[in-house]
């Protein structure tokens, strides 16, 4: 099973502006501290951008969250990622010729579609100040 990490890179790159807002702010910094490369970063950066979760001005690393981190929730950066926005898959190759192959699909839908619901009202209730904060507690209690 393939898994995505855009969604964790994307509150990685935001926590890391707000941290650093001082620092140097440029892809190749912020990839070395994702342990990715920078053109992940950019295109990742380029998406919050135009989700108006960052602002930055091309050719300069003087990138900054497009308002507080307490009014940016984890729904919003979920929303920012170019990816399918569904948490869960059904299989689509069943055998409509079985009673389970052939209902299974549209009970799961149902299913899946009441998670991801509950997972999004989750997901607005998190703001990316709470994981900063969780961050440099976590830090300083090394």
């Amino acid at each position: 099973m393939k898994y995505s990490h855009k969604l964790s890179d994307a509150i990685h790159v935001l926590s890391y502006v707000d941290i650093y807002k001082d620092g140097d702010l440029s892809s190749n910094t912020i990839a070395s501290s994702i342990e990715s490369n920078p053109s992940l970063v950019r295109r990742l950066m380029s998406g919050l951008v135009k989700a108006d979760l960052l602002i930055s001005q091309p050719g300069k690393a003087s990138t900054k969250l497009a308002r507080p981190a307490a009014d940016i929730t984890l729904l919003d950066v979920y929303n920012a990622i170019d990816a399918e926005h569904h948490l869960l898959h059904v299989d689509d190759k069943t055998n409509p010729k079985c009673v389970v192959g052939g209902n299974i699909q549209a009970t799961l839908n149902v299913v899946y579609d009441n998670v991801q619901r509950d997972a999004e009202k989750s997901m607005d209730q998190v703001t990316l100040q709470s994981i900063i904060d969780d961050i440099l507690v976590r830090n300083t209690n090394k």
